[in-house]
């Protein structure tokens, strides 16, 4: 990327800009990319950290990926499912195994999974619907538990079939680039339909709206290309999806490339992230777009992951498998994974850190069922009204949490957060509501929310 730093003056305006809260301009995001001294990255993130509290405030979304099947018909040369990697057992879920992956998570307090799998026509969107359909219907603890949101990574399919997923109730659809240079894209992808067709894959989000689907996540896999390069494509197509459908993504998605068994390019990563860059990515997409939430899994170890919810992330995956299985298989029954995992902590591990941060881990589903979604959720989230509703349902999805599944040392930690939470919320009005909701969370109600 050519041209030289931005000079201080021109730095702090795009700074200052920031700050209210309207994004940035391809051209300063451009400019932020280019800054390399560290005082000035900090500064970056310094604004970061000030646009995710005045958007997204002291709560951190949680949610747990479901593999379904790491059986694959393309041969992408980062991925351990490619077809033609011999080095890990193939495996594709049956709804009965699905049925019990979703158990195993009920039972750890998961509320929020993604559903994902490997490309290959026994996982067509007919399956992938039963499999919808099976998660939601599993219920556990006499029927008070059970899974409340399903979003869904799945590879580029029909405008018919976006139709299809729309009738199932899913959350978000999520589908990553990958890497948005199409020289590289071909090189990485070398077989494959339609995964080997660029074009294909970049309009997805296109027939998605056109299919019906109201929330989209977008993503690149760091280290394939120039990151600075995929940063401003992310922002270009998320400004194209606001021009064209009224709503830019609802989730960006920044994972770096980890080894995986039997994916040369993952083992010498093309271009790979410094942690210091990637820190600095973060911060920038962040301000540049503000009220798109921002994911990291557990690719990322523990110490990043707690740094980077200060600085941009609000969502993030716990006590995470990448493989078919997982969560219920014996140590005699282990199937492929799709990369190395960073952060191997348990769920509970994983919350107690976040509440060291100050930090409502949140498993709250409400903006979904209420019908706040799409345009609708961008409308109450750009005049900063969706907070009203973001930390109270993120509190009573928490107090769930810790009365059914917390240890007790866990349960008085989180609870000291609670209240401290509540001291400091501004909508006074609504604390009254808040205090009887969890009342009756306490007395073994469930499913609450404004």
């Amino acid at each position: 990327m050519e041209g030289n730093a931005p000079r201080q003056t021109e730095l702090n305006e795009i700074l200052n800009n920031a700050l209210k809260l309207r994004g940035l301009s391809l051209q300063e995001v451009a400019t932020l990319l280019k800054v390399e001294n560290n005082e000035d990255i900090q500064k970056i993130m310094n604004v970061a950290h000030r646009v995710k509290e005045a958007i997204y405030g002291k709560r951190l979304v949680l949610f747990a990926p479901i593999y379904t099947g790491n059986v694959c018909c393309n041969n992408c040369t980062y991925c351990s499912f490619r077809k033609d990697n011999h080095l890990i057992e193939r495996k594709i879920l049956s709804m009965e195994e699905i049925e019990h992956e979703t158990s195993s998570l009920l039972k750890q307090g998961h509320k929020r999974v993604l559903l994902i799998c490997g490309e290959n026509r026994k996982n067509d969107t007919d399956y992938m619907c039963e499999a919808i359909r099976r998660v939601y219907a599993v219920k556990e603890h006499n029927g008070r538990d059970y899974i409340r949101r399903i979003n869904v990574e799945l590879a580029p399919m029909e405008v018919e079939d976006f139709h299809k997923l729309h009738q199932q109730k899913i959350g978000t659809y999520v589908c990553f680039q990958e890497t948005y240079d199409a020289e590289l894209y071909k090189r990485f992808h070398p077989a494959g339909t339609p995964k080997a067709n660029y074009e294909y894959r970049l309009t997805v989000m296109d027939r998605a709206q056109e299919g019906g689907i109201n929330d989209v996540g977008i993503g690149a896999l760091l280290g394939l290309g120039d990151y600075r390069f995929e940063v401003l494509a992310m922002v270009e197509h998320a400004k194209h999806l606001e021009d064209c459908y009224g709503v830019g993504p609802h989730t960006v998605s920044v994972p770096r490339m980890e080894p995986a068994i039997g994916a040369p390019d993952s083992e010498h990563i093309p271009n790979k992230v410094s942690d210091e860059d990637f820190k600095k990515l973060v911060a920038i997409i962040r301000i540049a777009m503000p009220y798109t939430g921002m994911i990291l899994s557990t690719r990322e170890g523990a110490k990043m992951r707690n740094e980077l919810i200060n600085y941009g992330i609000s969502q993030i995956s716990a006590g995470s498998k990448t493989n078919p299985g997982a969560y219920s298989e014996t140590k005699e029954q282990h199937t492929g994974s799709q990369f190395s995992l960073s952060d191997e902590r348990s769920m509970e591990d994983v919350i107690n850190s976040f509440i060291d941060e100050g930090y409502i881990p949140s498993f709250c589903t409400g903006c979904y069922r209420k019908g706040r979604v799409g345009e609708d959720f961008m409308d109450l989230a750009k005049p900063g009204l969706i907070k009203q509703y973001c930390l109270p349902n993120a509190i009573f999805t928490f107090q769930e949490y810790l009365n059914d599944f917390a240890s007790q040392e866990t349960k008085e930690k989180g609870e000291k957060l609670i209240k401290q939470m509540l001291q400091e919320y501004d909508q006074k009005q609504l604390i009254p509501k808040i205090e009887d909701n969890l009342c009756q969370i306490n007395q073994g109600q469930r499913d609450i929310y404004f």
